[in-house]
């Protein structure tokens, strides 16, 4: 599986902004981007954008919130024209369902990335059955809960004990032993992170005129 190898540090210094792939360290003085807020490389003087250049780093920024490769995102924006509803909320309420994003926001995991490696090493469960497709979308009802080994329960609570985002309105917490939640209704646009429209991260008519040309 093809997956993002380098410091992705560098990812929200390119982007200009905050992309939390780092969990609880990217509100610490330690985030590379408040050390250091300008784009990795050689540091030439850049020329401003052109309209190609806007709508490319809006998908790329996206992309990157959700730790997506290029081949992914296709697929999901592939699926969200096909959509009866907008575009662009059919677009992230498909990326808010991932597996991943789901054990992200219910505090199991302090970051996409760490929630992607809880689900790819079998510490979680859909429905009562052992899942390791972080792709996978989660649906009204489902029920995410921690596998019951020790060391699993473990770890899922101190990431609870240290997670400072709150647990967002379509998702709820239903169990402690284990850890366990579930979603009670599909996320709309509302539901989005809240930490994309904070960083002035979200512009989707942007990213939908990109993917359309």
């Amino acid at each position: 599986m093809a997956r993002h190898i380098d410091s992705v540090c560098r990812l929200c210094r390119r982007e200009g902004v905050k992309l939390y792939l780092k969990g609880s360290r990217c509100e610490s003085p330690k985030c590379a981007i408040e050390r250091r807020n300008q784009p990795p490389g050689m540091h030439v003087r850049r020329g401003k954008l052109t309209e190609y250049g806007e709508r490319l780093r809006e998908k790329q920024k996206l992309k990157r919130f959700y730790g997506l490769l290029d081949r992914q995102f296709s697929r999901y924006f592939q699926q969200a024209a096909r959509s009866k509803d907008n575009t662009g909320e059919a677009l992230l309420s498909l990326l808010e369902r991932r597996l991943d994003n789901v054990v992200h926001r219910l505090g199991f995991a302090p970051s996409r990335a760490g929630a992607r490696q809880l689900v790819a090493h079998g510490h979680i469960q859909l429905n009562g059955k052992n899942c390791d497709i972080p792709s996978l979308n989660v649906k009204a009802g489902d029920v995410v809960t921690v596998n019951s080994r020790p060391r699993s329960a473990a770890q899922v609570k101190l990431n609870q004990q240290t997670h400072i985002e709150p647990i967002p309105d379509f998702l709820e917490i239903t169990g402690s032993e284990p850890p366990q939640g579930r979603m009670t209704r599909l996320p709309g646009r509302g539901d989005v992170d809240p930490r994309l429209n904070k960083e002035k991260v979200l512009n989707e008519q942007l990213i939908i005129e990109f993917c359309s040309r």
